[in-house]
């Protein structure tokens, strides 16, 4: 579902700032060689992103699905110098071609690729790192609230956790089929978040819906 206008959508592209080369390249790549193009951020939404780890400067923050490296990266442009983003994938071949792709870019230093199962994963780096200043969720749905529950503990007072995807093409408003289980997992995540007294949280109708959580 598009939730505005092609026309505002264009309007909105060309009113905030443009996408690093690196990140058109990567853009470019993915839409012409990778299955399902549309889960890859793109420049409105990643624009939004780094602005949000821009105003955070976090020096630990995970990134819930790699895909091709997009969001990971934009979460990189506001770390500290010796910041940080640890991101989280199991498709192999993507991971490797991430790992390549970012020599490409100024930040192979501080991104960390963890291959794998996400949970066994988060629950290795909660054991390592002190806390988490900024997390993305954009990986499998039904784990959405085992990805909240497994880092909203870990998240600092005034850090930030966004996921993406919230209302699933308007979905998550419609009458729900229970053999949805993505559909039945996001409600479950968004009422699990709305009643969670530890945060504030605001859903915007970006894109697809991105859930704003702000741990008090």
């Amino acid at each position: 579902m598009e939730f505005i206008s092609k026309a505002i959508q264009q309007y909105a592209e060309k009113h905030s700032d443009i996408e690093p080369d690196y990140l058109y390249q990567l853009n470019r790549y993915t839409h012409l060689n990778v299955l399902k193009p549309r889960m890859l951020s793109g420049q409105l939404q990643g624009r939004f992103i780094a602005l949000i780890s821009q105003l955070i400067k976090p020096e630990f923050a995970l990134d819930i699905g790699t895909y091709t490296g997009y969001s990971a990266l934009c979460i990189a442009e506001g770390l500290t110098p010796n910041g940080t983003v640890h991101t989280l994938d199991n498709n192999e071949e993507l991971m490797h071609f991430f790992n390549d792709y970012l020599t490409k870019t100024p930040f192979q230093n501080q991104v960390k690729i963890h291959c794998g199962d996400a949970i066994d994963s988060i629950q290795k780096l909660n054991q390592e790192i002190p806390h988490w200043d900024l997390v993305w969720i954009d990986a499998d749905k039904e784990n959405y609230l085992n990805y909240y529950k497994n880092t909203i503990d870990k998240l600092r007072s005034g850090g930030v956790i966004m996921a993406d995807n919230v209302l699933w093409s308007g979905k998550i408003i419609e009458e729900i089929d229970k053999k949805d289980k993505d559909t039945l997992a996001l409600k479950e995540f968004n009422d699990y978040v709305l009643s969670d007294e530890r945060v504030n949280k605001v859903l915007l109708p970006i894109r697809d819906g991105i859930m704003m959580i702000l741990k008090k």
